[in-house]
């Protein structure tokens, strides 16, 4: 058969452990059989990090920015036992935070159905989209551990030279403090990115923070979000016959257990990033996760939302059998090829990502699954296969249609 062409490459983001071999499987099975595959690649492996410094996840954001559409593997955020595991100089940061700092804009999450399994919360016949602010908060965090009899306080130098300050706190004993920040630009790019979100796909949204608690840090993104919504949305909300509202997270929260879905939750940085997960979880699976980063100027960046699966990879290591999903990173793929395809005006590439998710949905409903799926399905004729096999059984649903 006749490839599928690509006019423009994908921006390509390899990643860490069993996610990285899976990348390839799915890689060498579902797509280069069936797509003129174009990329350029950048290996966001931590060995790589390391060697260059971090310089190579910089680099993967900016070609983002360049060709408008990526698709990343999941990547390690080293902690003090992978500094020592990979001989690292640097407790590198996040790559998902580096990348989301230069592309700004906002991820939207949301969980994979399928039919057999059931949602925790048997309420939720819909799905819940998390909108997660993508820039600053505890990401683009500065910290210190602070000694006994130490004090700290805020310092504002001003564009005049003035100063504003404000005490922190007065150590009496050893403690640790951070420095968080938050930009009026991003946070109005994040309001009407969730706006717009709520308009194409016909859902209410929901924002949520702790203003009452945090009066000026979470009052400005309040403030800033009514504002919006009531000089730019609010009419084309009422028209389109649905809602926006405000609520304490907390309260958010309640309302989210005792919902039906069918709603997109706006959350800060960490708050979506705790949140999505605990979404994709109530759901069924982590990997049972859609992931996309959008800026404000239309960069599309497609992730897994879920981490390196690290326990499979060392069965892997050890030649042993492993049954991870690979379902995120299916749909992070498929959903980059989508976007390609539209931004191209190459059809046939649109069709095939739409074929391939339906086959993936298909083989998982006909009762083949991976091991996390297995143990949660309701279906009678239900199959544990392994890593490779699901692909492959996915390849052949997928025959079917080309």
């Amino acid at each position: 058969m006749n490839k599928i062409q690509m006019k423009t490459p994908l921006v390509e983001m390899d990643g860490d452990e069993m996610t990285r071999i899976i990348w390839q499987k799915l890689k060498d099975i579902l797509i280069l059989p069936y797509v003129d595959l174009k990329t350029k690649y950048y290996d966001l492996g931590l060995e790589n990090r390391e060697k260059t410094k971090d310089q190579i996840t910089v680099d993967s954001a900016e070609a983002t920015k360049k060709y408008g559409v990526a698709v990343k593997c999941a990547t390690i955020t080293p902690n003090a036992a992978r500094m020592s595991e990979y001989n690292l100089t640097n407790m590198w940061k996040s790559p998902n935070g580096t990348i989301r700092a230069i592309l700004d804009g906002t991820v939207f999450r949301a969980p994979i159905l399928v039919k057999g399994v059931t949602p925790y919360i048997p309420t939720w016949t819909k799905p819940i989209t998390v909108a997660r602010h993508a820039y600053g908060d505890v990401y683009k965090n500065v910290e210190m551990v602070v000694e006994k009899g130490s004090k700290a306080e805020l310092l504002v130098t001003k564009p005049d030279g003035s100063t504003e300050t404000a005490l922190i706190h007065d150590f009496k004993g050893d403690g640790i403090i951070q420095g968080l920040h938050n930009l009026d630009e991003s946070i109005s790019s994040f309001a009407r990115a969730c706006f717009n979100f709520g308009l194409d796909t016909k859902q209410d949204v929901w924002f949520s923070t702790k203003d009452t608690i945090s009066k000026k840090y979470d009052h400005r993104f309040k403030d800033i979000f009514a504002e919006i919504f009531e000089n730019e949305y609010k009419e084309k909300f009422e028209k389109a016959g649905i809602e926006f509202f405000y609520t304490l997270i907390d309260d958010a929260v309640a309302r989210v257990i005792r919902s039906n879905g069918g709603f997109i939750w706006a959350c800060k940085n960490y708050d979506g990033d705790v949140m999505s997960d605990m979404i994709a979880t109530a759901y069924g699976s982590l990997a049972m996760m859609t992931s996309v980063l959008v800026s404000p100027d239309g960069i599309y960046e497609y992730e897994a939302a879920h981490g390196t699966v690290q326990r499979h990879y060392y069965k892997h290591l050890k030649g042993e059998e492993t049954s991870t999903n690979s379902v995120a990173t299916l749909f992070a793929w498929t959903g980059a090829l989508r976007k390609r395809g539209e931004l191209d005006n190459t059809p046939e590439l649109e069709e095939f990502a739409d074929k391939l998710e339906k086959s993936v949905i298909e083989t998982i409903e006909s009762g083949i699954m991976t091991g996390d799926l297995y143990l949660i399905s309701t279906l009678e004729n239900k199959k544990k296969v392994s890593t490779t096999e699901f692909l492959e059984a996915v390849n052949e649903t997928l025959q079917k249609y080309i």
